[in-house]
């Protein structure tokens, strides 16, 4: 039981001394560098690809091809 408690106490500091020092990323010149800003966007994230995938497959007169009409 104490060897668990231990272990688990191992892992707690390792933990905070994880987030402490090895979350924050830093330069050669000790300085903290800026978390990074997002990168482009994906054709299945933006909503302007997705709207005109959209127009394409009703076609051009803004039906839905999947409403079948007998």
């Amino acid at each position: 039981m104490a060897f668990l408690l231990t272990l688990v106490g191992i892992m707690a500091v390792g933990f905070l001394l994880w987030r402490v020092f090895g979350s924050i990323p830093i330069n050669d010149d000790g300085a903290r560098v800026p978390a990074a800003t997002r990168g482009p966007v994906g054709p299945d994230d933006d909503p302007e690809f997705l709207l005109d995938l959209d127009r394409r497959s009703r076609g051009t007169n803004g039906s839905d091809p999947d409403d079948l009409q007998h």
